[in-house]
């Protein structure tokens, strides 16, 4: 009889589980379209239970704060910037570079695509150096991003599709320029600085990077410090610099 007990308990704990991370997951989605609507200045939590059929309640039930919920929010983005990259995972290296370059600027088949959500998102960074919530999550979202493309150009070195570079500089390279164009596209009138810099970070940066003859050994004039050697670990060993 205890045994059974315990095993209906154990159910009922799942179905609440599974109950609350459907109350979390619709709290992200109206947290998504509220932002949408009233960017990052005006978006309450009123504002947010009236994008689905939770009162404020229910927000503040599983949230203290906006910010405990905006960071909250932060990494439900994350989860998206996996799941888009999810199909590209087994991928070549070269492949999932350019995968992770893409989804880190905009869907340039569709630019206008989230624009209020990413100028929202924009407004929301603009206060991590006053709120430590919101930095210690964009501090994780980066960290994990640039893990992965380090991880993706280290394999690519390993395998002689890339010269061989420091794939943690050549990463941070990456993500600052694609920040970069976000940011421009954003805030500036020219409709164009996104596309621009998407096509410029090919050729000054990814064309450099491919090894001309697939072996990985040709002269190393593209991004990273040319002398050193690479881990399988994605590590930098820097060689003799001293001549």
């Amino acid at each position: 009889m205890d045994g059974g007990n315990r095993a209906s308990r154990t159910d009922d704990d799942r179905v609440d589980d599974t109950q609350a991370g459907d109350t979390r997951t619709a709290i992200m989605d109206a947290t998504y379209r509220a932002l949408c609507t009233q960017g990052y200045a005006d978006l309450t939590v009123a504002a947010i239970a009236g994008e689905f059929d939770k009162s404020k309640a229910t927000i503040h039930y599983h949230y203290d704060t906006k910010d405990d919920l905006l960071a909250a929010f932060l990494d439900y983005l994350l989860d998206r910037f996996v799941d888009r990259l999810s199909a590209d995972a087994e991928s070549g290296p070269e492949a999932r570079v350019t995968a992770i370059a893409d989804a880190l600027l905009f869907d340039m088949d569709d630019p206008d695509g989230d624009r209020d959500l990413h100028t929202a998102l924009l407004e929301i960074r603009a206060q991590a150096p006053h709120r430590a919530a919101f930095r210690e999550q964009l501090t994780a979202n980066h960290t994990f991003a640039e893990d992965l493309l380090t991880e993706a150009i280290a394999d690519g070195i390993d395998e002689g599709v890339f010269r061989a570079v420091d794939p943690r500089s050549t990463a941070r390279l990456v993500l600052a320029t694609m920040l970069g164009g976000r940011v421009y596209d954003l805030t500036l009138d020219d409709r164009d600085v996104a596309a621009d810099v998407r096509t410029a970070l090919d050729d000054v940066v990814l064309e450099p990077l491919r090894a001309p003859d697939g072996t990985g050994t040709g002269s190393s004039d593209g991004p990273g410090s040319p002398n050193g050697s690479n881990g399988s670990d994605g590590s930098y060993n820097p060689g003799d610099e001293s001549g």
